[in-house]
């Protein structure tokens, strides 16, 4: 895969105040930038085209990543305006940004050792979707996978395992393109594939961490 799409555009109200002037994507986590995590992982799974979703103080960013040069890469921004346009908005208007082929999506307030370069190129179905085990937070998660398949409440077959949602896949253009422009989520996309039986999953069991709060972001500064 060449392109990725970075979600970089939330407010970060959780994280306040230290979202106020400063994004959450670009808050630091020794010596570098949230963000940064995942430039220096895509452009090692020779990723070479990044395009970062951006709102709130999208113009920290270029000050902050640049052209994306120095990993070898080009950034290519896609404002939103002043107000988010969700995960499935932002995601269908950075479409003319991406390329025909699929692409990996990966929410920038996360830190994990998933090995990008393992993700598939060509994956089956719409989507492909990284599942982590439940975190302290969530422990309901968000949809049961079994056989690589992923399922919602009540459809899944028996044995399959209810994980959380890593923010991090491989994703066709269709998922969204056929929607119309403007805020809106993708769970409604995710369950309407899984429908379909054309969602489709991983179980990643090493380090992962969502940096939603500073009490989290404290405790990434002190496991990594």
């Amino acid at each position: 895969m060449r392109h990725a799409l970075i979600l970089a555009a939330g407010r970060g109200e959780r994280m306040r105040p230290l979202t106020d002037h400063t994004p959450k994507p670009l808050l630091d986590v020794h010596g570098k930038p949230l963000i940064v995590h995942h430039m220096e992982k895509l452009a090692a799974a020779d990723v070479r085209y990044v395009v970062i979703n951006t709102s709130h103080l999208a113009d920290r960013f270029p000050e902050t990543l640049g052209d994306g040069s120095r990993w070898g890469i080009r950034i290519r921004y896609s404002y939103e305006g002043p107000t988010p346009l969700e995960t499935g908005g932002g995601m269908l208007n950075a479409l003319p940004l991406l390329g025909p082929e699929p692409f990996i999506v990966v929410s920038a307030d996360i830190w994990s050792d998933i090995d990008y370069a393992a993700l598939p190129r060509d994956p089956q179905g719409l989507a492909h979707l990284v599942m982590v085990p439940n975190p302290d937070f969530h422990p309901a998660g968000d949809f049961a996978l079994a056989d690589g398949m992923l399922y919602d409440d009540g459809d899944a077959p028996a044995g399959a395992e209810r994980l959380t949602f890593g923010n991090v896949g491989v994703y066709r253009r269709d998922l969204v393109a056929d929607e119309a422009p403007g805020a809106f989520k993708l769970l409604p996309m995710y369950r309407r594939a899984m429908t379909q039986g054309r969602l489709h999953g991983e179980k990643f069991e090493g380090f992962w961490r969502n940096v939603g709060t500073p009490a989290q972001l404290d405790e990434l500064r002190a496991a990594r």
